[in-house]
């Protein structure tokens, strides 16, 4: 049977989690021999970018009541459609709250965060995140049925082309759990949850007039920003950029927090990144603990001159 995967789209458009789920649900189907079939709600872009990444089949639902999104809504369309015992979603806002949903519909186990491909099929046995991705456990799924997360930037887009085919299907979807007055999308910047690169900086950069070299080395990096919860909430930068236990938790390639003194509470949300560089003026700073590399020094003369050599080095 073959294994579904939910390739979630913005405005039609593929993320890159998307990529890594079907990439995920490839590795799952090599190891039971099967093909992987991708589901999409209302997608523009073009099936042959899932081909790319091991989907064998693509079905795009077409249903202008799900122009707007609704996890209940989702789960059942998604339900309608995967008929298979494993289905895979990416780990992103709108996909985990869908998976719950659907794992009631399907009575299944659901496994939440997995980082890598299953150690066993059967049963299904995963290794996943825990407690704030502060540790790693071995979860082990009871029920015949599974839905799983992939967490972002762990499994990687790993390309494996196949040959695949497409199919439309109309669905007829009720939506009238959720009523939307009105709709903003930020532009123009990273995905936090999907970047490789984020520069952070917290309250140590003294004020908001000062994040303009924060932003010169995330331009320089093609980085995204972000900011600790006590600058969000003073208003210096937007809660869409928090990253923290009660903000977004990331896991980049690489991680650069400036002037942030790493309570535990921001270390939730980071401490997944493969490489954190911390740079503090304060040798105590608890970051430094959790820090693979770490500057003591004032970050207003440390970043533009790592901004300069970085420049220097690209040229």
């Amino acid at each position: 049977m073959a294994i579904f995967v939910y390739a979630e789209n913005i405005n039609g458009v593929y993320k890159k989690a998307a990529f890594e789920a079907v990439a995920y649900a490839k590795a799952i189907a090599d190891q039971a021999g099967d093909t992987v079939i991708a589901i999409s709600i209302n997608p523009t872009d073009s099936s042959d970018l899932l081909y790319k990444y091991g989907a064998s089949k693509v079905i795009n639902v077409k249903d202008e009541g799900l122009k707007n999104f609704s996890a209940k809504a989702y789960a059942d369309a998604v339900g309608q459609v995967a008929d298979g015992n494993i289905v895979v979603f990416p780990h992103t806002t709108d996909a985990s709250s869908i998976a719950p949903m659907l794992a009631i519909q399907k009575n299944a186990s659901l496994l939440t965060n997995v980082i890598a491909a299953p150690e066993s099929l059967s049963p299904f046995q995963v290794k996943r995140k825990a407690f704030s991705g502060k540790g790693f456990m071995h979860a082990k799924a009871d029920a015949a049925n599974v839905i799983v997360t992939v967490s972002q930037n762990a499994f990687g887009a790993k390309e494996n082309t196949v040959s695949g085919s497409e199919e439309v299907k109309d669905l007829s979807i009720v939506n009238e759990d959720t009523k939307v007055v009105s709709h903003e999308q930020s532009s123009g910047k990273l995905d936090l949850k999907e970047a490789e690169i984020v520069v952070s900086a917290g309250r140590g950069l003294k004020g908001p007039e000062n994040w303009g070299m924060i932003e010169d080395l995330a331009n320089v990096l093609g980085a995204a920003t972000a900011s600790s919860k006590p600058v969000a909430d003073i208003g210096w930068r937007p809660h869409a950029e928090h990253v923290g236990q009660t903000g977004k938790a990331i896991s980049p390639n690489l991680y650069i927090a400036v002037g942030i003194s790493g309570a535990i509470q921001h270390l939730a949300g980071v401490n997944s990144s493969k490489t954190i560089v911390v740079i503090n003026n304060d040798p105590e700073a608890p970051f430094f603990k959790s820090a693979d590399y770490g500057v003591v020094g004032d970050a207003f003369q440390i970043v533009p001159a790592l901004v300069k050599k970085i420049k220097a080095f690209k040229s």
